[in-house]
């Protein structure tokens, strides 16, 4: 714990300014934990500089690791290895480990044992300078750019300095009617920007000339680095500009990863919108440049094919120059296809290009927990360092990410496209091809079957049996669909890429853009168009005319087929199926199936089976977060089932920079009448209840200025509270002395409403007039609750009514505290229980997190009800919150506390 860490003696952390005593606790901390090759529980709040924590202190490490690697190697080089070490040096890079483990002969005479022994010192030994030379020609390679880059913003900033001082002598000479002698200067520098400019363009020119052969040949192994991940794309690029920003900016090679629709920079491309289709016309167009690879290479082509339309930013010489660029200096997504508009390069595969030899790789989520999109970027764990920043919700993140769902509809289509394309198009198919798409139609019709249809009848004359929820191990799913004979990990293979001769035919990315026509089968011209006349309800637009690679069409349902036959390859314990039967409103006949509530649904009940594999394979790993109590979670839940030892995982929880007094967290356990204030979900719409929750929030409005944010455990509930207080008039009192704002369901609108918030708190503010300020209303796990700042005016009181606990009636809950029950030891009560009551605190230190964010912030936060006074609900709030808690039986002690505080801040402030 922070109280405890210990300075590393003989270790600097450079820092932009005098780091707080937490700051330095921390990265002394993060030094431990990297160094020691642990997993590590960072917790530290949001306005203590965890970010620029987090950089120099892993930073720090990984300088400190090169400068003892690059000293180790250099003893290698010099004596070669001591007869004494069996084993290699850990700070070697991979290749080099790899030869040095490689197995000896057993049983050999011992010559023959020396002989080996000596061949093996003498590969390490020429690897270690295979890598020097590598490393050398990179730091060459890439310190002239730098420089090339300084030389031509100088020549920049030389002109525009010339340009005005021209400006400036016309001027001069028009008024006075001065000589013309100033011109000299300015055809000297503009010849000097022009030396400057050839030069860095006959070094782009030799670059260019050498080819793509001798730059793949240059490509070293991937050096030992750092991944930093989180959530989303504007937290990812605010940690890039923090790098920018620190000692290590200048020197450290960093690259962003991201998606085809943040990176993409063909227009064509990214106006087709959909994720899934950029994706399919990418790899199109990538297929389309190989081909024509292909057929450059074949002196005589069989037969002539149509010219289909390739990337142009597809090229590789432009992608290694823009290699180069990335890692010469720090650049976030926007700078990063900015450079490869300017360069006519892909930044999608160009910053891909640059992982081997970065030191700092940025990407979100998705990209580092799922195990196919690690690996089709390219992106090795194996010995690196790992740090998932913003964790909160990480082990929901896992279960979504890998729980997949599809409709009654979408089978239903899946099934009538193949089984007409096959129709269509079988005699082309192989005998083999054949039968692989006819156990796929057969999968599919079984699926149909379990949500109560039979896909061989008509629908007008099937009856929905019966309505509901229902759960299955995948096991019994797979035994009552009668699918358990067949080979799902073949037919999961077949989906994702199953091919027919002419090469045209697959399923998932394939099979929507994919699908060209080719002169080679003149007959599956235009099979786009056919798979669009299957799809119900899609109607021609009366649009211009598009490619045919660009046709808007509709995301194959196969996808979602492909993604449901992956999961149930799971082990049967690790998740279940969840079949939901809807009906349709009375309609005859199988219309539930294309209710979009009728589906078969795959639940992920043990994330750590996807986790294991970080674990294993990272040298260290660091979660870190600004709330993360309770962390009992991620513990039990995630390290431990992922094979994490427990004497391996640290846990550090920092305080917060703010003075004890400028925040004063009260549980208030009684209304103003006296009633007990226990929001249960049988008690909550009472309406006493809230009643009391508006005369209590009148009151707060009265004494605290400004900024008051008000959460309420679900959507549903604020508007039957928001109801009611209008019938009774509370809301009218409320309005007299804030002006109200509602959190919106759409995302599109909320900075439209934060913006018209922020603009009231400070209009009021300052006009002192009878109304004070605004009150927001917001939803505890909405849009307002995560990532939005409430600091200083904006949420000088922060009011949780009542405690969000989950719906425990949910199926999918139920089933998961079934699982912890079974799997995890009970400690201080069942942890199916323990389950429920940290997704409620989480949720709630989420919530009241957001109004304290700088070290000069002050608020006041107030839960009401009376349960938050109980000890292990405490336990599991904020260490810097809970041991300022105050617990008030009665409202008067409580309003008197918060008027006391609000009023002497204020005077201060």
């Amino acid at each position: 714990m922070a109280d405890g860490t210990q300075k590393i003696p003989g270790i600097q952390f450079p820092f932009p300014f005098t780091p707080y005593s937490i700051q330095k606790d921390f990265m002394a901390e993060l030094y431990q934990v990297l160094e020691a090759g642990k997993i590590g529980i960072f917790e530290s709040p949001t306005g203590t500089g965890k970010s620029l924590s987090l950089i120099c202190g892993a930073l720090s490490w990984l300088r400190d690791f090169e400068e003892k690697k690059r000293q180790e190697e250099a003893r290698l080089l010099e004596t070669g290895p001591s007869q004494d070490e069996k084993d290699p040096p850990p700070l070697l890079s991979a290749s080099c480990r790899e030869t040095a483990d490689a197995p000896g002969p057993a049983g050999e005479p011992d010559w023959v044992t020396q002989f080996v022994q000596k061949k093996e010192e003498r590969d390490l030994v020429n690897r270690l300078k295979e890598e020097q030379i590598r490393r050398r020609k990179r730091e060459e390679r890439l310190q002239r750019i730098h420089h090339n880059s300084q030389l031509t913003y100088a020549a920049k900033r030389l002109r525009q300095e010339e340009e005005e001082t021209e400006s400036l002598l016309r001027l001069s000479r028009e008024m006075l009617a001065a000589g013309t002698g100033a011109e000299q200067p300015e055809q000297l520098e503009s010849g000097e920007e022009e030396l400057v400019l050839a030069e860095y363009e006959s070094n782009e020119e030799r670059r260019t000339a050498r080819g793509v052969d001798e730059d793949e040949d240059d490509l070293e192994e991937h050096v030992t680095k750092i991944y930093y991940c989180s959530r989303t794309h504007s937290q990812l690029s605010q940690f890039v500009h923090e790098v920018h920003k620190s000692p290590f900016g200048k020197d450290i090679r960093l690259v962003s990863l991201g998606s085809r629709q943040n990176l993409c920079v063909n227009e064509d491309v990214k106006s087709l919108g959909s994720v899934q289709l950029i994706n399919d016309r990418c790899v199109d167009m990538q297929r389309s440049k190989h081909e024509k690879r292909d057929e450059a290479e074949e002196e005589k082509p069989k037969r002539r094919r149509q010219k289909k339309a390739s990337c142009p930013f597809y090229n590789h010489e432009q992608m290694h120059l823009l290699r180069d660029e990335i890692l010469a200096e720090v650049k976030d997504i926007e700078q990063l296809v900015a450079v490869g508009n300017k360069a006519r390069a892909c930044p999608y595969y160009g910053s891909r290009f640059a992982i081997p030899a970065a030191q700092l790789v940025v990407l979100p989520y998705q990209m580092l927990l799922h195990a196919a999109t690690r690996q089709a970027a390219g992106i090795r764990l194996q010995g690196q360092v790992v740090i998932i920043d913003e964790a909160h919700n990480l082990i929901d993140t896992i279960t979504g990410i890998h729980s997949v769902e599809v409709s009654g509809s979408q089978l239903c289509q899946a099934h009538s496209q193949l089984l007409q394309y096959m129709e269509r198009y079988g005699k082309h198919l192989q005998a083999k091809n054949l039968m692989y798409m006819k156990q796929i139609l057969y999968v599919l019709e079984k699926f149909v079957a379990m949500l109560g249809g039979n896909i061989k009848q008509n629908p007008s004359t099937q009856s929905l049996p019966q309505t509901g929820t229902e759960l299955k191990t995948i096991n019994d799913f797979l035994f009552q669909s009668q699918i358990d004979n067949i080979n799902l990990f073949k037919v999961e293979r077949l989906c994702t890429g199953l091919s027919v001769p002419t090469q045209l035919f697959g399923f998932t990315e394939r099979y929507g853009a994919v699908l060209s026509c080719s002169r080679e089968r003149p007959r599956l011209a235009g099979f786009r168009q056919f798979l669009q006349s299957l799809q119900p309800g899609v109607t021609e637009a009366p649009a211009a005319p598009v490619d045919e690679g660009q046709a808007r069409g509709p995301t194959s349902p196969l996808m979602h087929v492909e993604g449901f036959l992956a999961a149930l390859t799971m082990a049967n314990q690790d998740g279940r199926v969840i079949l939901s039967r809807q009906g349709c409103g009375g309609r005859p006949g199988a219309w539930w199936l294309r209710h979009p509530q009728s589906s078969l649904k795959f639940l992920l009940l043990n994330p750590a089976v996807h986790f294991a594999q970080v674990v294993k394979e990272c040298r260290a790993l660091v979660i870190a977060g600004g709330t993360l109590q309770p962390v009992s979670d991620f513990r039990e839940q995630l390290l431990a089932c992922a094979g994490a030892e427990a004497e391996r995982v640290v846990e550090f929880s920092c305080g917060h920079v703010i003075p004890p007094d400028n925040i004063l967290p009260i549980v208030l356990c009684s209304g103003i009448s006296g009633q007990p204030l226990e929001f249960t979900f049988q008690r909550r719409e009472l309406p006493q209840m809230m009643d009391e929750a508006g005369c209590i929030l009148c009151n707060l409005c009265n004494v605290v200025p400004r900024g008051v944010v008000c959460f309420f455990p679900s959507y549903e509930y604020q508007r039957r509270v928001h109801a009611h207080w209008e019938k009774s008039g509370l809301l009218g009192r409320l309005a007299a002395r804030k002006k109200i704002f509602q959190e919106p369901k759409s995302a599109n609108q909320v900075e439209q409403v934060l913006t018209e918030y922020s603009k009231c708190t400070e209009r009021c503010g300052q006009a002192k007039g009878r109304v004070t300020g605004a009150l927001l209303f917001a939803v505890v796990g909405g849009k307002m609750s995560e990532g939005i700042n409430f600091s200083d005016n904006l949420g000088q009181c922060v009011v949780m009514v009542g405690m969000p606990y989950p719906n425990v009636t949910s199926p999918e809950l139920q089933e998961k505290m079934a699982y912890l029950d079974q799997t995890l030891k009970a400690t201080e009560g069942p942890p199916g229980r323990a389950l429920v009551e940290n997704l409620c605190m989480k949720a709630v230190n989420q919530s009241i997190g957001r109004a304290i964010r700088h070290q000069r912030d002050f608020a006041s936060i107030v839960l009401l009800d009376q349960r938050c006074a109980q000890r292990p609900v405490l336990a599991k709030l904020p260490a810097w919150i809970r041991d300022r808690v105050e617990v008030t039986a009665s409202f008067g002690p409580a309003i008197a506390a918060l008027q006391k505080f609000h009023r002497e801040k204020s005077a201060s402030s």
